[in-house]
């Protein structure tokens, strides 16, 4: 379990930006270090504990990229086709037949070795057959159509880098060298609360004045998707001593705990007091909407993070600040938000200093371009505005305003997991 002091940040009064967030944890919180190793087939989602170096070179000896025909570069006219006879076959996963010293062309598919000397091949599609014979048309360049040995990976160098969370691509990568097993971090254990008197579990009755929780089942999710353990501990009332003594029991048991709800200034609202007296409160203010009430600190060594309340405010703060979170206790390396250029079919005005995320949706118009427009309801307790769009669209701090036909940055829901 990742431990950390009281110390491990400085707590500032005013607001602080998102950038300068994401920058402390990544310098103040350590990575955990129990290590394991899995079945790559269990890999997926993981962290890389130590870089994967290849057993073997990929591909593992030169072969052909098409189906066709293998050639020798003594055997062919310059700047003219030639015609040779076909003196063997080859396919895939057979090796090379004994070949005659003669002049000859040999016919070869894809993923079959190249024998040694042949070091052109020829599409069949560019190609003509007649009596036995394959006419090759004018000489390509030397190596064409050949996967040399090693090009992909060469043996003893670094396949999959220390500190990478794996993708399927990555499985894939370990697969085709052999690797039967990997060694990652072991799975970070994070406890998730809501927070309130008026939330209700769904399945429940739901009584006068009180909301069903959408935040602790929303959180769950993203988590599952980060490759991390979920415990669940439920819904904490407006109670101080029960929250404090819930947050307090969790930061023994696990390596983050994170809630929703509590943090504003509301004399009902305990989490940031606890956190305060019990611990020690790197931040509660960020200067972004929607989501500035996030709690952030140390509780008996172990990391915690109080989010807002409202669940658009959850979405956009898992994605800007717990998601670093999660990759600095995992050791892995940084997976900034992936932005893109779009143009605004909207107008719109914000305030300066803090950093905006508005729900959009994307359309293209006559000429091709990529036109954003903005979901009608704006509010951070709407969950349709999740729902209904496909990405959020960032104003950073210093804008103020945006036309109609401006570029502006859009981050795809999709990249963010």
């Amino acid at each position: 379990m990742a431990q950390l002091d009281k110390e491990t940040f400085s707590t500032s009064g005013a607001p602080l930006s998102v950038e300068a967030a994401v920058a402390l944890i990544a310098k103040r919180v350590p990575a955990i270090e129990e290590t394991e190793k899995v079945d790559l087939l269990a890999a997926a989602g993981r962290v890389l504990a130590q870089p994967l170096i290849a057993p073997i070179d990929l591909p593992a000896f030169d072969n052909s990229a098409v189906d066709g025909y293998a050639a020798r570069s003594r055997d062919l006219a310059i700047g003219s086709a030639t015609e040779l006879p076909i003196r063997g076959r080859i396919a895939a996963g057979h090796a090379p037949q004994t070949l005659s010293a003669e002049n000859g062309a040999l016919r070869i598919f894809t993923g079959a070795p190249v024998p040694e000397g042949f070091d052109r091949v020829f599409m069949q599609e560019d190609c003509t057959l007649a009596d036995g014979n394959v006419l090759l048309p004018s000489d390509p360049s030397k190596g064409a159509n050949i996967r040399r040995r090693g090009e992909d990976i060469a043996k003893g160098t670094e396949a999959i880098a220390r500190g990478r969370r794996l993708m399927p691509e990555d499985i894939g990568l370990a697969a085709a060298l052999g690797t039967t097993g990997i060694t990652v971090r072991r799975e970070l254990k994070v406890a998730i609360f809501s927070t309130g008197d008026e939330i209700v579990s769904p399945g429940v009755s739901l009584p006068p004045a009180a909301i069903y929780d959408a935040n602790r089942f929303m959180l769950h999710a993203m988590l599952q998707r980060l490759g991390v353990r979920v415990h669940d501990l439920g819904i904490l009332p407006d109670v101080r001593e029960r929250t404090a003594s819930a947050l307090l029991e969790a930061a023994h048991a696990f390596d983050l705990v994170i809630t929703s709800g509590g943090v504003s200034m509301g004399e009902e609202d305990h989490v940031k007091a606890v956190l305060e007296t019990r611990g020690s409160l790197a931040f509660w203010k960020l200067a972004i909407k929607p989501g500035r009430s996030v709690a952030m600190g140390v509780l008996d060594g172990t990391p915690f993070i109080g989010l807002p309340g409202n669940p658009v405010a959850v979405f956009v703060c898992f994605a800007t600040l717990v998601r670093p979170l999660i990759a600095a206790l995992n050791g892995a390396q940084p997976e900034p938000l992936h932005r893109q250029k779009v143009i605004a079919g909207f107008s719109f005005r914000k305030k300066p200093g803090r950093r905006e995320y508005l729900r959009v949706s994307l359309r293209r118009d006559s000429s091709g371009a990529i036109i954003a427009e903005k979901y009608a309801v704006q509010g951070s307790g709407a969950l349709t505005s999740l729902t209904r769009t496909q990405g959020l669209l960032e104003l950073h701090e210093d804008v103020t305003e945006i036309a109609c036909g401006d570029r502006v940055d859009f981050i795809d829901y999709e990249l963010m997991r």
